[in-house]
C-alpha cells in the first residue's frame, strides 16, 4: 500500500500547496480519508509507514496517522499539523498513544468528519491572513453605494490585489451590469443556494465571471432573490479565506442573509449624501447595521445643503469620517465602469482609501 497518489508539485494547481500525508495500512480508515480529502480538494500521499528521509515527514503540510501505524511513527522527528485518527469512541489509550507520537490533535471518525475537511482544506489551499472585507451601503436609496462598491474594486484590482466583489444586494440590478458584463460566463448567486459547510476557495473563484482583473459575484435575471444564510456565509467565508480583499455592496435591510454577511465585513462604508433628509434615513440604516458590524464610518457625497459640510455629516450621525466621495461622470452607454480611469477623482478617492484601510496589514 506504498501508494504515492500525489506528491509531485508538477501535479498541483497553481497557488495550492501539496496535500497531507496519509501514514496507514487499514484499508478501511483509508478509504475514509482518500474520500475527506477529495472532498476538500487535497491529493494526499499515502505510506504504509514512515516516508524514507526526513524530507518526506517534515516537508508535508499536515500528517494524518493511523491509529494502526502508531508503532511505525515512535520514531519520527516532532512536528507540528500531525493528527492521530482512530474509530474507536471508547479507547481511553489513544491519548497516549498521541502524546508518543507528538500529535497536535486526536480525531474519531466519524464524528469529525467535517473538522478535518476544513483542516485538509486549510493546508491544501495554503490558507494565510483572510481578506480585508470591505462593506458598502447606501445610507438612502440612490446614494451611490454600488458606484463605490465598483470603483473600490477596481481600483483594488488596478493596484495588484487579489480582488472579489460581491452583490449582496438581489434587488439592485445585478453589479455584472453596472460593469458591463451581464452576458459573462459564470455563476451567480442563485447556483449556490444550496452551498452548506466549507466552499473550496480556488473553485468558488474559477466559477465566478472574470471581469476587469477581479471576480465578481452577482445577482442573474431570474425571480431568485433570497439565498439561504448557511449558503451566504459559506461562500463569503470562501471568498475571504485566500487573503486580498473583498468588496461587498449590501442592501440598506438587514435580514438573516444581510447578517450573516455584516458579521464577516472588517469595515463598512455608508454613503450618506449631504442633505437633512438622507441624514436621517441614514442614521436609521446605521442603526440597524450597527447592531452587526463594529466598524462603520460615513463616506459622504456632495453636493451640500446650507449649512453642511462632511464633518458635520459625520457628527450628525456619530460615526468617523471617511472622506467625501466624489462625483464622477460616467459613459451614457456604460462602457467606462465607476472607478476605471485611473486618474480619475473617484479612483483617486478610492486608492487613497485602500492605502488607510491596508496599512500595517498584507493586503496581496
Amino acid at each position: 500500500m506504498a501508494e504515492t497518489i500525489a506528491h509531485d508539485g508538477a501535479h498541483r494547481a497553481e497557488g495550492r500547496q501539496r496535500g497531507p500525508l496519509i501514514v496507514t495500512e487499514d484499508t478501511e480508515l483509508l478509504d475514509d480519508l482518500l474520500r475527506l480529502c477529495a472532498a476538500a480538494g487535497a491529493r494526499p500521499e499515502v505510506r504504509p509507514t514512515l516516508p524514507e528521509g526526513r524530507a518526506g515527514w517534515e516537508a508535508a503540510p499536515l500528517v494524518l496517522v493511523g491509529d494502526d501505524a502508531v508503532p511505525r511513527v515512535r520514531g519520527a522527528t516532532r512536528r507540528r499539523g500531525v493528527v492521530l485518527v482512530g474509530r474507536d469512541q471508547d479507547d481511553p489509550g489513544v491519548w497516549r498513544r498521541a502524546v508518543e507520537i507528538g500529535a497536535d490533535h486526536v480525531l474519531v471518525l466519524p464524528d469529525g468528519e467535517q473538522w478535518l475537511v476544513d483542516r485538509i482544506a486549510d493546508v491544501t489551499e495554503g490558507v494565510g491572513r483572510p481578506a480585508l472585507t470591505v462593506g458598502v451601503l447606501g445610507g438612502r436609496g440612490g446614494a451611490g453605494a454600488s458606484t463605490l462598491a465598483c470603483a473600490l474594486a477596481l481600483t483594488s484590482a488596478r493596484e495588484g490585489r487579489r480582488t472579489l466583489l460581491v452583490d449582496a444586494d438581489p434587488l439592485g440590478g445585478g453589479l455584472d451590469v453596472l460593469l458591463g458584463g451581464e452576458t459573462a460566463h459564470g455563476l451567480r448567486w442563485p447556483a449556490f443556494a444550496a452551498s452548506r459547510g466549507r466552499v473550496g476557495t480556488g473553485a468558488l473563484e474559477e466559477s465566478l465571471p472574470a471581469l476587469h482583473a477581479l471576480r465578481v459575484l452577482s445577482w442573474d435575471r431570474s425571480d431568485a432573490v433570497t439565498v439561504p444564510p448557511e449558503a451566504v456565509r459559506a461562500v463569503l467565508a470562501a471568498a475571504r479565506r485566500r487573503g486580498g480583499t473583498v468588496v461587498v455592496d449590501l442592501p440598506r435591510r438587514v435580514d438573516e442573509g444581510t447578517a450573516e454577511v455584516l458579521a464577516q465585513v472588517d469595515l463598512g462604508l455608508l454613503v450618506v449624501p449631504a442633505e437633512l433628509r438622507a441624514i436621517a434615513a441614514a442614521r436609521r440604516v446605521a442603526s440597524a447595521a450597527g447592531m452587526v458590524l463594529g466598524d462603520l464610518r460615513v463616506a459622504v457625497r456632495a453636493p451640500y445643503a446650507p449649512g453642511l459640510d462632511d464633518r458635520e455629516v459625520a457628527r450628525l450621525l456619530g460615526l468617523p469620517l471617511a472622506g467625501e466621495v466624489p462625483t464622477e461622470l460616467l459613459a451614457p452607454d456604460g462602457s467606462t465602469p465607476p472607478g476605471a480611469v485611473a486618474r480619475g477623482p473617484l479612483a483617486r478617492f478610492c486608492s487613497a482609501f485602500w492605502s488607510r484601510a491596508l496599512a500595517g496589514t498584507e493586503a496581496a
